[in-house]
């Protein structure tokens, strides 16, 4: 076989009996053809079996990845990809947001296995932001923090993000307003202003990442949002609160007293 052949994926059930281990083309690794050891295919049907009867939280990180990962590698032992996945990027949550130049150096990680965690990241996304869109955010605070890490917790480089609320408070637009680097992102309180008064926009909420994973306002911090609240003011409009996302925790302006 070509070393160079591109590597193909079809669309395969994750939990059918063992289909997606028989069938397919040739994986992300090279491989033979054929059906998988039959030491595999118990491997992978007791791993199903105990997420079927406990879920995700009987299963640890690398094995809820194995599960992830079976599509894309049909016929081949995953267990010590998903490891190398867990040591490179420390978690589950970490390897699915990983940018895909950064999971592509990882050994045994190519267009089948990027696509995979992709997809279900975008699930993972979409299902908790369902959670707060088109409901009141105060009352509904839980969902908006779980929906922050969830898009925000382990991003690479600084995302702000605005939250733009109604005067019930109800979300009624959620929008990136820049990307920056891993320390610095640039944020214009004049458009964000701006695109509040084109929604009719009563309050804001503000969020943003530190990838250091340290949540800690800096100066810079401060200063910036001091001047989006003031902007707001002179519109009528309310700066609810300004979260900024670690990689396990989150500061609230309003709670430290700095809004």
């Amino acid at each position: 076989m070509d070393s160079n052949r591109a590597f193909g994926e079809m669309p395969l059930p994750l939990f059918s009996p063992a289909a997606d281990d028989v069938a397919g083309p040739v994986a992300e690794l090279r491989q033979k053809d054929g059906p998988p050891p039959s030491y595999l295919a118990d491997h992978r049907a007791r791993l199903r079996d105990r997420f079927r009867q406990g879920g995700a939280a009987a299963m640890p990180d690398y094995e809820l990845l194995e599960l992830v990962l079976f599509r894309a590698i049909p016929r081949q032992d995953v267990k010590p990809l998903a490891r190398r996945l867990i040591e490179v990027f420390k978690d589950f949550n970490g390897v699915l947001t990983a940018e895909p130049a950064r999971l592509h150096q990882v050994e045994g990680v190519g267009p089948a296995v990027v696509t995979e965690l992709k997809i279900v990241e975008a699930a993972a996304q979409r299902m908790a932001r369902a959670r707060i869109m088109h409901r009141p955010v105060l009352s509904g605070w839980d969902a908006l923090l779980d929906y922050c890490h969830t898009a925000m917790a382990h991003r690479p480089t600084e995302q702000f993000r605005v939250l733009y609320l109604d005067r019930r408070n109800v979300l009624i637009a959620d929008e990136e307003q820049a990307r920056g680097t891993v320390d610095h992102v640039p944020v214009y309180p004049r458009e964000i202003i701006r695109r509040a008064l084109e929604l009719n926009a009563s309050a804001l909420i503000l969020v943003h990442n530190h990838p250091s994973g340290d949540p800690t306002p800096s100066d810079s911090d401060i200063t910036m949002t001091a001047r989006v609240v003031q902007a707001a003011d002179s519109m009528g409009i309310t700066v609810h609160d300004h979260l900024i996302i670690g990689r396990s925790r989150e500061i609230s302006f309003r709670a430290q007293g700095l809004l």
